[in-house]
Formats: C-alpha cells, structure tokens, sequence
C-alpha cells in the first residue's frame, strides 16, 4: 500500500457507536464489524484528507510510540479494509 494514499470509508460503509454495547462498529450491508480501540482511533481519521502516512504519525504521536512500530500494523488493517471493499483510497 503506497502510504501517499487517502484512505476513506467506502460509500456504503459507517463507522458509528453499536447502541446497544456502546461498541464502536463498522456497518455495511453485508455485515458489522466490531472494533477495538486502536482500529477505531485509525478509522476516525479515515475520512479522505489523511494520507496512510499522516495517519500513522498521528497515531504513534497519540500512543507515544514511533511511526514505524505502528506502519506495518495499520497498513495490513487498512489493506484488509480494502480487499473487503470497506475503504477505498484516494490520490
């Protein structure tokens, strides 16, 4: 994955709060993915501004860790997101 890439929510994907556990989840027409606390915190920022990149610094500036000890970890979740058709990533 080119770490350049914007990474957004697929049109017919939504992140939001599970009301009955109060579980941050991903929503789609063919199933619901609940999340922990760090895939959440890296779809939060998902919205298609962030590059792969941006993405990671913020999120090892936030868990007071380096950018390549979190790289490999969200590119593979992102990836995944991608060949389920979850995200898409924008130039």
């Amino acid at each position: 994955m080119r770490v350049e890439l914007r990474p957004s929510l697929a049109s017919h994907v939504r992140l939001q709060i599970d009301p009955v556990t109060s579980e941050p989840v991903l929503l789609s027409p063919e199933n619901i993915l609940t999340l922990n606390e760090t895939s959440h915190d890296i779809l939060t920022r998902c919205d298609g501004s962030k590059s792969v990149q941006s993405i990671i610094e913020e999120l090892a500036s936030e868990y007071d860790t380096t950018a390549p000890s979190l790289s490999v970890d969200v590119i593979q979740f992102l990836g995944e997101l991608q060949q389920e058709k979850l995200i898409i990533l924008l130039p």
